[in-house]
C-alpha cells in the first residue's frame, strides 16, 4: 500500500522544520520524514547566532518572534579575537542590539517543533530511494521499514549527504582542507576558572597560522569549543578518539606553547572530544528545475561555518519557500522557480563569503587578519549610520 501526502518534507532540521512552520501557520498540509527516533534522541548542541534579514525574517515569517525573543542568550553577542598567546586583540560587548542574538540550537528546535501538530513530522523515517511516477506525475519515497509513499512536492532538507540532491544535482560536498576536534568543558566558572576567563562572555576566535581555537559560552555555562586545523583530509583519522586519553594528547600537541586559559579549553573538557571534517560545495551551486523537487538548506549549499550563516539560510529558505508556495497555490511550478532564483544567489554570495572567511582565519598572519576584517566592518557601519 502506497500512502500519499502532497508535500513532502525530507528533515526535520531548522530549514525544514520552518518551511513546515509557515506552511501550517497558512493552514496548507505538509508533513516531515525524520531519520531520528523521536525530539529528544541527541542533542542539538551549539549556539547560533540569528541574523536579522534572514533566520529572524524566517521566524517572524513563521510567527514565532516573541518565542524566539524568549530563549535569547542575553549577553551571548559579546565577541573577543585572541592570540595563540591570550593577548586580546579585538573585543565586543553585547550592545543588546538584537542584530544578531544568540541562542542555542536545540532551544530554537523545540521552538519550531512546538509549533506544529504532532501529527506533522513522523520520527524514526529513514528515506533509502526516490524514483519518479511520470505517469502519476508524483515522486514515489521508499522507507527503510519498506514503506512507500507518494507525493507531489518534494522539499529535500535533508543536509550535506542528502538523498534528494542527486535528483536535482551531482555535485557533492568535497573536503575544504579543515578539520575540527570539539570540546566540552562543564561548569566552568565554578570548575575551571581559567577557561572560563579565556572563553569570555560569549563567542571566542583564538588564532594562530594553521590552527586556531573557535569557542561561545552556551546558556547553561558549557565552554563549547572547536580546535579547527588546517590539514590533509586523512589528519584526523590518525587520532584514535576512542581513546580520550590518547585524542587529549594530540590535540593539545597542536597547542603546543599556547596560553594555558586556552589550552585549559581541551585539556579540561570532560567528555570524548570529537573529530569532524567540514565540507562544502562549489561556490554558485544550482541547478535547472525539475518538476515537483526542490533542496533547502546545507542539501542546497553546504558550505564551511565561518560566515555563521548557515543555520540562517536555511531558515530562511524554508520560510520563502513556504511563501512562495502560499503566493502561487496552483502553480508550484512557478512558486519553485521564484525561490530557487532568489535562493541561487543569495547562498552563491554566502558560500563565497564563507570560503573568503576561512582563508582570513586560517591565515599565516591571523589573528591580525580577522582584526582587521571586524574593524573594517566596523568602520563601514559607522560610516553608514
Amino acid at each position: 500500500m502506497t500512502t500519499y501526502f502532497p508535500t513532502v518534507i525530507v528533515g526535520a532540521g531548522l530549514g525544514g522544520l520552518s518551511a513546515a512552520a509557515v506552511l501550517s501557520r497558512h493552514h496548507l498540509p505538509v508533513t516531515v520524514l525524520e531519520l531520528e527516533q523521536d525530539r529528544s534522541a541527541r542533542t542539538q548542541g551549539g549556539m547560533l547566532d540569528i541574523h536579522q534579514e534572514t533566520g529572524q525574517a524566517a521566524l517572524e515569517a513563521a510567527g514565532l518572534t516573541d518565542g524566539f525573543r524568549a530563549i535569547v542568550h542575553h549577553g551571548g553577542e559579546a565577541m573577543r579575537i585572541m592570540d595563540r598567546h591570550g593577548v586580546i586583540r579585538y573585543n565586543e560587548t553585547d550592545d543588546n542590539s538584537f542584530s544578531r542574538p544568540e541562542v542555542d540550537r536545540g532551544d530554537l528546535r523545540n521552538l519550531f517543533l512546538n509549533a506544529l501538530d504532532d501529527s506533522v513530522v513522523q520520527w524514526g523515517r529513514k528515506l533509502v530511494a526516490v524514483r519518479r511516477d511520470e505517469n502519476r506525475h508524483r515522486w514515489v519515497l521508499e522507507l527503510a521499514d519498506g514503506e512507500h509513499l507518494e507525493t507531489d512536492l518534494l522539499i529535500g532538507a535533508d543536509g550535506a549527504w542528502s538523498r534528494v540532491r542527486p535528483l536535482l544535482s551531482a555535485a557533492a560536498p568535497a573536503y575544504t582542507g579543515i578539520s575540527f576536534i570539539e570540546a566540552d568543558v562543564v561548569d566552568a566558572d565554578a570548575r575551571h576558572p581559567q577557561a572560563a576567563s579565556a572563553m569570555g562572555q560569549g563567542m571566542l576566535f583564538a588564532l594562530g597560522g594553521d590552527t586556531g581555537l573557535l569557542g561561545h559560552r552556551e546558556t547553561d555555562g558549557t565552554l563549547h569549543s572547536y580546535l579547527g586545523h588546517r590539514a590533509e583530509e586523512g589528519w584526523i583519522d590518525s587520532i584514535d578518539f576512542t581513546d580520550p586519553e590518547a585524542s587529549r594528547a594530540a590535540a593539545l600537541e597542536l597547542l603546543e606553547g599556547w596560553h594555558e586559559g586556552l589550552r585549559s579549553l581541551i585539556a579540561e573538557a570532560e567528555a570524548p572530544l570529537v573529530a569532524r571534517r567540514i565540507h562544502a560545495l562549489p561556490v554558485g551551486h544550482s541547478w535547472s528545475r525539475v518538476a515537483g523537487v526542490t533542496l533547502l538548506g546545507d542539501a542546497a549549499h553546504v558550505m564551511s561555518p565561518f560566515a555563521g550563516e548557515g543555520a540562517n539560510l536555511a531558515m530562511i529558505d524554508g520560510a520563502e519557500l513556504a511563501l512562495a508556495l502560499i503566493a502561487h497555490p496552483d502553480d508550484a511550478e512557478t512558486a519553485l522557480s521564484v525561490y530557487e532564483t532568489t535562493m541561487f544567489s543569495r547562498a552563491e554570495n554566502s558560500a563565497r563569503e564563507s570560503a573568503e572567511s576561512l582563508e582570513v582565519i586560517f591565515a599565516a598572519e591571523a589573528p591580525g587578519s580577522l582584526v582587521e576584517m571586524f574593524e573594517g566592518f566596523q568602520h563601514q557601519q559607522s560610516e553608514s549610520a
